[in-house]
């Protein structure tokens, strides 16, 4: 009875910690989610009956079915060894499906486009969120709205400044914000509805289908506004490691879903009453006495958002870079409890860059909106694009079960779609064009990695012939053990090949370290290793392979540390071990293997790559880079 109470209580705090990571972006919707939706086409849709139950139908609605039932119902059940995320699922399917190259192919493209727009995401939800917030002093006191713009900057640049210090320290405290956040949101609705109880009416799909066949432009168009009221629902997939399925599908149903509907139905029951808070329902919502409480409440909740969305952005990234669709970036812990709390100093300030560009040249949450929903509908169809080939290729669904998902949720994700377009020329134009270029950098970067790694072969040699070389050339070797981070065994780490040619000395032990990122987010201590003498027992060169998650630290001194314990046939101080890195400077040559323009991309890119020193973590005081030139 106490290990099923100790269970029960377990649950429920890791259910509050979901609440102030996975919850912020979609919780933080009832700020601008409706005020937009009554402001687009200049105030088309109208603080009337019809449209009021028609616009908080499809508002529930659409709640109900894409987070409800889509990803917390289907799409959380594919989880790669616990982990979700559009990259982590585009990777199961590799993982799941052999002999489909094509189908792969096309897998992991939906997985870079999804990863793309959601950095583009990450741009936006902090403007968006945290201006809206900040917009309320508009409400208590118009006269000063002036400061908004300067406020909101203020408090961005803050935030992305304190992103070095990590989240560990206060991260214990989002969770808690949050609950009280989503308490205050669902107290805050619910006085509008006992007093005018007619607003759950809007709960029937008969009003969302009512409103689209009396006033069907007006309905589509509303639906390009709607699709807000879902911005965040890809965390709960992409969060889903952190905090298991279990913990999160509690907090969503208990909490976090009922106060969300509570409030939208009060923001509905006060536009009946009160048609000029269409200005700004939520805030509207709370009496006098309350704004400005509401006003730093919310504030701290979109800062929470922020985070959670920033956080991502640098697991995402992090992702990418194991798939090997970026270089290697600066990865930093901050926190030596949590492995996945990490900072990621390049995407942080590429990030604020684009935040700050954005925030001052919309200028408003309202501006902002137009340029939101792309990023978000195009992240739900390729989610459900993925899930489908998933559930087809690997769990064997049946034709009539993948129409049915395909339909409902596909067929609602096509007309937020559509309703979004519309809104290309107002600045939906934005998440494409970052979409775009990250995608554009992203495919650069794993062809021009394709095509140096051969060109890089060609200048290495065979391994065998080289090992045949040492014995036949009598070579000396001196003392202590040298470590050669190299992607294969085959062929020779050019670090190696420079110390026997110009030095004419090879260590006694030499262990050249082969990393192999894994298709799974963590691969077991005890299954990362693979020892091989090569081709001789004698030479006292050992191959050490070691296979990394795409979540795990490509950490080699700790691998072979691992590897001294578990085996005898690695001899390996790793506490005096030297680490030799092979460094290669690539220069624009005349090969056909890209276009020029792609060629000058994959270069800047490889020339603000991060030190493989600091990504393996190997210690400074003990590493040597040697170098040669490949032209690209």
């Amino acid at each position: 009875m106490s290990n099923e109470r100790h269970h029960r209580t377990g649950m429920a705090a890791l259910a509050v910690s979901a609440l102030g990571v996975v919850f912020g972006d979609i919780g933080t919707s009832p700020l601008y989610s409706l005020q937009t939706v009554f402001a687009i086409d200049g105030g088309a849709i109208r603080p009337v009956a019809a449209d009021v139950y028609g616009v908080i139908s499809l508002v529930f609605w659409a709640v109900l079915l894409i987070v409800s039932i889509k990803y917390v119902v289907f799409v959380m059940r594919a989880g790669n060894d616990g982990e979700g995320g559009i990259m982590a699922l585009a990777a199961l399917i590799r993982r799941s499906v052999t002999g489909r190259t094509r189908m792969v192919a096309t897998a992991m493209l939906f997985g870079v486009i999804g990863a793309s727009l959601f950095f583009g995401d990450s741009v936006i939800t902090p403007a968006i969120s945290v201006l809206s917030a900040v917009e309320g002093i508009e409400v208590v006191s118009p006269e000063i709205k002036e400061i908004v713009l300067p406020v909101g900057v203020t408090i961005l640049v803050v935030l992305f400044l304190v992103q070095r210090l990590g989240t560990h320290r206060v991260g214990r405290f989002f969770g808690p914000v949050m609950l009280l956040w989503f308490v205050v949101i669902g107290v805050l609705g619910l006085p509008w509805v006992v007093a005018r109880p007619g607003i759950l009416l809007a709960l029937s799909p008969t009003s969302a289908v009512a409103f689209f066949v009396d006033r069907p432009l007006l309905a589509f168009i509303a639906m390009g506004a709607v699709v807000l009221a879902i911005t965040g629902a890809e965390a709960l997939y992409a969060d889903m490691g952190h905090f298991g399925r279990p913990a999160i599908s509690r907090a969503w149903f208990f909490v976090v879903f009922p106060a969300l509907t509570l409030n939208y139905l009060g923001q509905g029951a006060l536009i009946l009453s009160r048609p000029d808070a269409v200005a700004n329902p939520f805030f509207i919502l709370a009496p006098g006495w309350a704004q400005i409480p509401l006003i730093v409440l919310a504030t701290v909740a979109t800062v929470i958002a922020s985070q959670s969305v920033i956080s991502g952005a640098f697991s995402m990234a992090r992702q990418a870079v194991q798939l090997g669709f970026l270089p290697i970036l600066t990865v930093r812990h901050t926190s030596k409890e949590e492995s996945g709390q990490i900072y990621v100093p390049g995407i942080n300030w590429i990030l604020l860059a684009g935040v700050l560009i954005l925030t001052v040249t919309f200028g408003s949450s309202q501006s902002l909106a137009t340029a939101y929903g792309l990023a978000v509908t195009g992240t739900l169809l390729l989610t459900t694009s993925l899930f489908l080939v998933l559930a087809a290729a690997a769990w064997h669904w049946k034709w009539w079960q993948l129409t049915l998902v395909a339909v409902v949720f596909g067929g609602l994700e096509l007309v937020f779609l559509a309703g979004n377009l519309t809104k290309v020329v107002h600045g939906g134009w934005l998440p494409l064009l970052l979409g775009a270029l990250v995608v554009t950098v992203m495919l650069t970067w794993q062809r021009g990695r394709r095509v140096v790694t051969a060109r890089r072969a060609e200048i290495e040699g065979s391994m065998a012939e080289f090992v045949d070389e040492l014995r036949s050339a009598g070579t000396v070797r001196v003392p202590g053990t040298a470590v050669f981070p190299h992607p294969s065994k085959e062929t020779v780490p050019l670090a190696l090949r420079a110390n026997f040619e110009f030095n004419g000395v090879v260590h006694e032990h030499v262990v050249i370290v082969t990393v192999i990122p894994e298709n799974v987010p963590h691969v077991p201590r005890n299954e990362r290793l693979n020892v091989d003498s090569l081709h001789r027992t004698d030479d006292g060169i050992v191959h050490l392979t070691v296979r990394f998650g795409f979540q795990d630290d490509q950490d080699i001194p700790s691998a072979l540390r691992d590897a001294f314990m578990l085996t005898s046939e690695l001899e390996v101080d790793p506490a005096s071990a030297f680490y030799y890195l092979s460094r290669v400077s690539i220069e624009l040559g005349a090969g056909d293997g890209l276009p020029r323009w792609q060629k000058m991309l994959f270069i800047g890119l490889a020339h603000n790559a991060a030190s493989p020193a600091l990504y393996f973590r190997l210690p400074v005081e003990r590493t040597v880079v040697m170098g040669t030139r490949v032209d690209l």
